[in-house]
């Protein structure tokens, strides 16, 4: 049976013992009403009407009002005749009555009149009495059944109310108690039911699922602890160091590389929450910060380099952990050092016989050293070129040795935008002419001094007046605007001409970059690279706005001198 009928079947049980309580209760008070009635009803006004009579027949013969009022009475007795024996002695009381007013001789029909009263009075006696008898007798059964069918109706309303929840909490207690076994990982637990209902279903569903996960967990725990095994060897061969958290945060697992990096032991924080840790260690509180870029650590008994990496562990879609992990980036910061310092060492080598081979090919071209062919001047001309360009590679290469080193020498001071600009207009005017290009320069009334370092920034700004010059058609024209913007001066140089993609404007300012379209084939690509590292230096910033065919607008930022 279904439990929706169970409950179905209950609850109309219920309402059936109600409603049969209700019905009989109901009978058995309109029974006791109708006798009650029929007590007060008729043989009650019959003696209040010869009570009525008595009195009148005593005032007959000195009242002669007292002839009507027995006369009346006399007919509402005639018609409330009920009893046997009530309607002779009706007709009788009329007969002696009317005789009485007839012969005016009250003396016999007196007493025949009282005489009929007195037996009208004891019928209706009788009748009430035996009424009553009927009514009390008639209560007396109602009594008795009500009080048999309300003690039957009680027991088997308690009987109901104790047994009928155990048919739903037996069931469900026995769920409750298989779900938490289950949960604990006791898959041998079973429910078993006697009913053919939800519960019963439901009970051979969980059954079912049980002996599923049973035996999942005997033929996948082999596999499970042989993958657990495998990741955990491959995880502590690693180079990087790596450690495990929860979506709570707790500390998981540390391979050997995180451990002695960490100097704790893993069976040691096992479980324990990160930040718990993070109080007792300073570089778990920094691995836990947000803080980006390399960390310097002492490992290996050197000083060490790692790159920190955070990686979200998801399982349909949800994040379930993280790993940390610490990247040793070690190696490459020596290359890179040894690179720079190979650089800066070739750079500063060079730029003595670079000068010399400069100042040779000067005194080749004067005419006073000796005279020189058509053929020859042109090597010349060549070996100078040649030697400017040199000059230029090494000067950008020994600036870049520097920002990549971070021994940038600035002299910063309260500088004029003016003399900035002016002093790199005034650089590339004789580049700016062979192509016939104006440069203008436009700035905003009361402008204030920056904190700059003058000689490097005019050499930014140099830098890009030569791009934007290198990049104009002919006879175009290249502006400069200079202008505040709350507390910082804005130095912007605008060209007309042939633009950047839009896919290599992010990498204008990456070392080494060059635009593909070739116009820049005698440039080294670490103009702006270094410019970038000049400002930045400063405290400014550096930005880029192209559009293909329009032109380019760079500039940069610095803060206004206090």
């Amino acid at each position: 049976m279904k439990l929706k009928t169970k409950l179905s079947l209950g609850l109309s049980f219920l309402f059936a013992i109600i409603l049969a309580f209700g019905i009989l209760g109901i009978f058995y008070i309109n029974r006791l009403s109708s006798d009650s009635a029929k007590v007060l009803r008729n043989n009650h006004e019959s003696l209040v009407y010869c009570n009525n009579m008595l009195k009148a027949l005593e005032d007959i013969p000195a009242d002669s009002s007292a002839e009507k009022i027995f006369d009346d009475n006399l007919q509402l007795q005639e018609k409330n005749v009920t009893e046997p024996g009530e309607d002779a002695a009706t007709i009788a009381l009329r007969k002696d009555f009317t005789q009485l007013l007839s012969d005016k001789r009250p003396t016999g029909n007196y007493i025949r009149l009282r005489q009929g009263l007195q037996k009208i009075n004891d019928l209706n006696q009788s009748a009430i009495l035996t009424k009553n008898s009927i009514a009390q007798a008639n209560a007396a059964h109602a009594k008795f059944w009500l009080t048999a069918i309300f003690c039957t109706l009680m027991i088997a309303g308690i009987t109901f109310i104790l047994n009928f929840p155990s048919v739903i909490a037996t069931p469900v207690t026995k769920l409750s108690e298989g779900i938490k076994e289950i949960a604990g990982k006791n898959y041998k637990k079973r429910i078993f039911l006697e009913q053919k209902d939800e519960f019963g279903e439901l009970a051979a569903s969980f059954n079912s699922m049980a002996e599923k996960l049973d035996e999942y967990e005997h033929s996948n725990l082999a596999q499970l602890r042989f993958e657990k095994s495998r990741i955990e060897t491959i995880i502590n061969q690693m180079r990087d160091a790596v450690i495990g958290l929860d979506d709570k945060h707790n500390i998981l697992f540390l391979n050997a590389v995180a451990e002695r990096l960490l100097g704790l032991k893993e069976f040691e924080i096992a479980g324990k929450a990160a930040a718990d840790v993070a109080r007792q260690n300073d570089l778990m509180k920094t691995l836990l910060s947000e803080a980006k870029g390399e960390l310097k650590i002492f490992a290996d008994n050197k000083e060490s380099y790692f790159d920190k990496d955070l990686l979200h562990v998801t399982s349909n879609g949800n994040i379930i952990g993280q790993l940390i992990v610490l990247k040793n980036i070690t190696p490459f910061h020596e290359r890179s050092e040894a690179k720079t310092n190979f650089i800066a060492t070739i750079s500063h080598e060079l730029k003595t016989p670079i000068s010399s081979i400069k100042m040779s090919a000067k005194l080749l071209s004067d005419s006073r050293v000796g005279a020189v062919n058509e053929e020859q001047v042109s090597l010349i001309k060549s070996i100078a070129d040649d030697s400017d360009r040199l000059l230029k590679i090494t000067s950008e290469l020994l600036n870049l040795s520097q920002a990549e080193t971070g021994n940038i020498q600035l002299k910063i001071q309260p500088s004029k935008p003016s003399a900035i600009v002016e002093a790199a207009v005034s650089a590339t005017d004789f580049n700016a002419k062979q192509k016939s290009i104006l440069v203008e320069s436009h700035f905003e009334e009361n402008l204030p001094e920056v904190n700059a370092d003058a000689e490097k920034t005019s050499w930014v700004l140099i830098n890009f007046l030569t791009n934007a010059i290198r990049y104009s058609s002919e006879r175009s024209l290249v502006d400069i605007h200079v202008y505040r913007k709350n507390d910082r001066v804005f130095f912007e140089v605008t060209d007309k001409g042939i633009g950047i993609e839009e896919k290599y404007v992010s990498r204008v300012f990456d070392r080494y970059f060059k635009m593909p379209s070739g116009s820049g084939h005698n440039s080294t690509g670490l103009g702006l690279a270094i410019s970038k590292e000049f400002i930045e230096a400063q405290g400014g910033t550096v930005a880029v706005r192209s559009e293909p065919g329009k032109g380019t607008a760079i500039s940069f930022s610095l803060g206004i001198a206090s």
